[in-house]
């Protein structure tokens, strides 16, 4: 089962809340995954513990009892469809002028409560929500049927400080967040307090996985780098000994010469203490490049 299922699951199994914050859920659910048909109003998912939530949300919240039917996905074969219908005429038109509110007036403005706000964004994300695989990329995302949908929820997300973006693709408006601190938060606000903590722990694992990645590329690096100019400066040595021998370097340049030769792979705080006396390693990296400078010399007179 995916992470995003997992997270969905959760949210389905917790308890329902007061009358009010029920209704938000509710609310939300719909507004992301139902339609409203002649004489019925119904929610369709492929989430079976969704459809449970919707159905249990009917009951506690109206008093309702809706009948639930399951089909086969005709894209997918392996899909199944739950759908949730409500069609007793009473009830149906109580639902109807509790959708008014949401319907004329934003999300935001209707719902007071912070824990009403909360149980909306939750309603949302178990109808059209879904997030990666934390062990890939940090991305969740709402996939909105219209504007009005993804205007409220961005309201919403950034009411609580979430940076949310909204973008389209293939005819829906996409409401996301990128960044897993983001996310954690969500989670949070939502109540999926075990997936928050699964995810915390990918994540504290990625980040060490990526730590010793850069350290282990930049040490690397660097040697690399000093293998090069290990090579380069013996190169150098070797053209000044067979054009014109080392005697004709100075004292403390012959010295240091003789030592990288010796001792190739030695770095420079090596070669400084082998010296007489020893250097740091700034100054056998000055002694060196006055070397290189002499060799470059000798190559441009025999040209």
């Amino acid at each position: 089962m995916s992470f995003s299922s997992n997270v969905k699951n959760e949210l389905c199994g917790l308890p329902i809340s007061a009358h009010h914050c029920a209704a938000a859920e509710m609310a939300g659910l719909f507004d992301s995954c139902g339609v409203k048909e002649a004489g019925a109003v119904k929610i369709q998912t492929e989430n079976a513990a969704a459809a449970k939530k919707f159905y249990n949300l009917l009951k506690k919240t109206f008093q309702a009892h809706g009948e639930i039917s399951i089909q086969q996905s005709r894209q997918f074969k392996r899909t199944r469809l739950y759908t949730v219908h409500i069609t007793d005429p009473g009830k149906l038109s109580e639902w109807m002028e509790h959708r008014e509110a949401y319907i004329h007036n934003s999300v935001l403005s209707v719902l007071k409560a912070e824990c009403c706000k909360k149980s909306y964004i939750r309603g949302a994300f178990i109808g059209c929500g879904s997030l990666s695989d934390p062990e890939k990329n940090y991305h969740l995302e709402f996939v909105c049927g219209g504007e009005p949908l993804s205007q409220g929820l961005t309201a919403l997300l950034q009411h609580f400080g979430l940076r949310a973006k909204t973008i389209e693709r293939k005819g829906h408006c996409i409401v996301y967040l990128k960044e897993g601190e983001n996310i954690v938060d969500l989670l949070n606000i939502m109540g999926a307090h075990q997936s928050l903590l699964r995810m915390e722990n990918l994540r504290i694992v990625k980040d060490m996985r990526n730590t010793v990645n850069r350290k282990v590329n930049c040490e690397t690096a660097n040697l690399s780098k000093t293998v090069t100019a290990a090579i380069k400066q013996v190169h150098d040595i070797k053209t000044i000994a067979r054009v014109k021998g080392l005697e004709c370097l100075s004292d403390q340049l012959r010295e240091v010469a003789k030592v990288r030769l010796k001792y190739e792979e030695a770095s420079l705080k090596e070669i400084g203490t082998m010296l007489s006396p020893p250097v740091g390693k700034s100054g056998v990296n000055h002694r060196l490049r006055k070397i290189s400078e002499i060799a470059d010399q000798l190559r441009r007179e025999l040209l």
